[in-house]
C-alpha cells in the first residue's frame, strides 16, 4: 500500500508587503485549483511588520484564504514572543546567532523570521504524515515566464512529493526567475554597460521615428549575468545586453526611451530593467547543490537540523552561507532542481516595491548605504566561512584562526569592491558624457527630453550610492567600521558551532 503524500507547509516570510502577499497566496491557490494535491497543502505567515495596517491586511488575506479552503495561519509578534519565552533561558542565549525576540521598532530579518517559522512548526507539528516545509518569498508567484513571454504552470506538489519519495532528501532547492535575487548594490556596472549600449544606439536615431529597437522580453539573465562580480562566484562576466522594448502599438523611439528611463528608477529595488532570468524547460533532474535560494527551497524532517547561519546579522547571502555548510555536511541530501517561482520585486500597478530594507526612499533621492553594508559584509562572511570550511570548519573552529581567516577575506574583497567602485565611477562620467552628447532633436523632442532628465536624475542617485565617495562605500569604509565587522564576523563564526548544536536541543524542548 502506497504511503500517503507528503504533507506540505509553505512558510512564507513577510514585512508590510500586502499588495505582493496577497499575489502571491492567489497565486498558491490556482496552483492547488489547477494541479489538485490530495495531501494537506497549508501557509505559515511569519510576520515581521511594523505597520499595523500591513499586519491588518495580512491578517485578513490569512481570514480569507482559510475560509475559501487554503488554510493560512498568522504567525504574529505576540506569538512569536510567546515561542521565544517558552525556551529555557540558557537555550535562548546560545541561539543568538539564529533567533531573537521581535520588539516594536525594528524588523527581525527575513532569515529570522524564516528560524522561528522552523521551531514553531517543530514544536506544533502534531500529524503522523511525512510532511514538507517550503521556504518562499513574499514577492514571488508559482509559475514562470519563459522565452517568448508565455507563462508556464508548473505542478510543483506532486513533483516534489515524487522527489522527496524516491530519494532521501533533506534539502532541495530551487531558484527564481524573472527579477534577479541579488542586490542592486552588486548590479551597478552591468545596469551602466546596458545604458551606454543602450544610449549609443540611440544617438544613431530619430527620435520621432518608429521604434527600431528589438520587442519582447529582456536579456535572459543566465548564471550571474546581471552580477558585476559573478567571477567572484566562478561565473564569466556577461557582455552588454541589447535593450529589448517592452511596448506594443505605435510608438516613437522618444516614446522607448522615457519607458526605460521609468523603469530604471526601479533598479534601486533590486529590478535590473534591461536583464530578466527566464524558465527554460529541461527533464527534470537532480544535481548536487551549493547554494540554497531562501526563496525557494524545501526540507524534510531532516532539514530542520539545518537553519538560518548567522540571522540575527541581517546580512545578504544567506542562502549562499547556508549552501555551503550543507554541501559539506549532507552530499547527496542536499540537491537542486528545475523547479524555479516567478519573481517581482515591483508590483507593476505600484511602480515600486511595498518594502525593502536597506533601501531609504525620500524626497532627496534614493539611498541604498544599508543594502551596501549588508550586502559587503555578508560576502566577506560568505567567503570567510568557504574558506573555514576547507579548514574542518565547523567541527574545527579555533577563534584566532576565525579572525585570521575573516581579516584576510575582508582585505581582498575591499580591494575588489574598489576596484568595481572605480570602474562604475568609469561608466559614470561615460553616462554623463553620452547624455550630453546627444543631438539637438533629441532634446528638442518633448517625450525624449523628459526621457533625458529623468535619466540625468537616475544617474545622480547612481553616483550617490555607487560613485568614488558614494554613500555605501563611505559606510562600508568608515573609521573603526571595518573593524567592528570584523570583530562581530568572527565571533559570530566562532559560537556558530554551539548554536547549531543547541538548535538541534531547542527542536525537542
Amino acid at each position: 500500500m502506497q504511503r500517503p503524500g507528503h504533507a506540505f507547509v509553505i512558510v512564507v516570510p513577510v514585512a508590510d508587503r500586502p499588495r505582493q502577499l496577497g499575489e502571491c497566496l492567489a497565486s498558491l491557490a490556482a496552483l492547488c485549483d489547477r494541479f489538485p494535491y490530495a495531501g494537506a497543502v497549508s501557509v505559515l505567515l511569519a510576520d515581521d511588520s511594523l505597520d499595523l495596517t500591513a499586519i491588518d491586511r495580512h491578517r485578513a488575506l490569512a481570514r480569507q484564504h482559510t475560509a475559501k479552503g487554503l488554510p493560512v495561519e498568522h504567525l504574529n509578534r505576540a506569538a512569536q514572543w510567546a515561542l521565544i519565552e517558552s525556551l529555557p533561558v540558557r537555550l535562548r542565549k546560545r541561539l543568538a546567532e539564529l533567533i531573537s525576540a521581535p520588539t516594536g521598532d525594528r524588523r527581525l530579518g527575513a532569515s529570522v523570521m524564516r528560524n522561528l517559522a522552523l521551531l514553531w512548526l517543530a514544536r506544533r507539528w502534531q500529524d503522523e504524515r511525512p510532511r514538507l516545509v517550503w521556504f518562499i518569498d513574499s514577492d514571488e508567484r508559482f509559475e514562470v515566464q519563459a522565452a517568448g513571454g508565455e507563462v508556464c504552470h508548473l505542478d510543483y506538489l506532486h513533483t516534489l512529493d515524487q522527489l522527496f519519495r524516491e530519494r532521501p532528501l533533506a534539502v532541495l532547492t530551487g531558484k527564481v526567475v524573472g527579477d534577479p535575487p541579488v542586490s542592486p548594490a552588486v548590479m551597478a556596472g552591468t545596469l551602466l554597460d546596458d545604458v551606454l549600449t543602450l544610449l549609443g544606439r540611440s544617438s544613431e536615431l530619430k527620435p520621432e521615428a518608429d521604434c527600431s529597437f528589438p520587442h519582447g522580453q529582456p536579456t535572459s539573465a543566465a548564471g550571474a549575468a546581471y552580477h558585476d562580480m559573478a567571477d567572484l562566484f566562478g561565473y564569466p562576466p556577461a557582455p552588454p545586453a541589447p535593450y529589448h522594448c517592452p511596448l506594443t502599438g505605435p510608438h516613437t523611439h522618444a516614446d522607448s526611451l522615457a519607458d526605460y528611463a521609468v523603469r530604471s528608477g526601479r533598479f534601486f529595488d533590486g529590478v535590473h530593467p534591461s536583464r530578466r532570468s527566464l524558465y527554460e524547460p529541461a527533464p527534470l533532474a537532480l544535481t548536487p547543490a551549493r547554494t540554497v535560494y531562501t526563496g525557494n527551497y524545501v526540507i524534510s524532517d531532516a532539514g530542520f537540523a539545518w537553519p538560518i547561519p548567522f540571522a540575527t546579522l541581517g546580512l545578504r547571502m544567506a542562502g549562499p552561507a547556508l549552501g555551503r555548510l550543507l554541501k559539506a555536511a549532507l552530499g547527496d541530501a542536499f540537491v537542486t532542481a528545475n523547479l524555479p517561482l516567478q519573481h517581482g520585486r515591483v508590483p507593476e500597478s505600484l511602480g515600486r516595491s511595498e518594502c525593502r530594507p536597506g533601501v531609504m526612499h525620500t524626497v532627496q533621492g534614493v539611498d541604498i548605504s544599508g543594502e551596501f553594508e549588508r550586502q559587503y559584509y555578508g560576502d566577506v562572511l560568505l567567503f570567510s566561512l568557504e574558506s573555514l570550511i576547507g579548514q574542518g570548519y565547523p567541527q574545527v573552529s579555533e577563534t584566532a584562526g576565525i579572525r585570521e581567516t575573516v581579516e584576510a577575506v575582508e582585505a581582498r574583497l575591499n580591494a575588489r569592491y574598489a576596484q568595481q567602485q572605480a570602474a562604475v565611477a568609469e561608466r559614470l562620467a561615460h553616462l554623463q558624457a553620452r547624455l550630453a552628447a546627444l543631438s539637438p532633436n533629441w532634446r528638442a523632442d518633448p517625450t525624449a527630453a523628459v526621457a533625458l532628465a529623468e535619466l540625468s536624475r537616475f544617474a545622480c542617485a547612481l553616483r550617490h550610492n555607487f560613485g568614488l565617495d558614494g554613500a555605501g562605500w563611505r559606510r562600508v569604509n568608515a573609521a573603526g567600521r571595518r573593524q567592528d565587522w570584523v570583530e562581530r564576523l568572527t565571533a559570530a563564526l566562532a559560537r556558530y558551532p554551539v548554536a547549531l548544536a543547541t538548535w538541534c536541543e531547542a527542536l525537542q524542548a
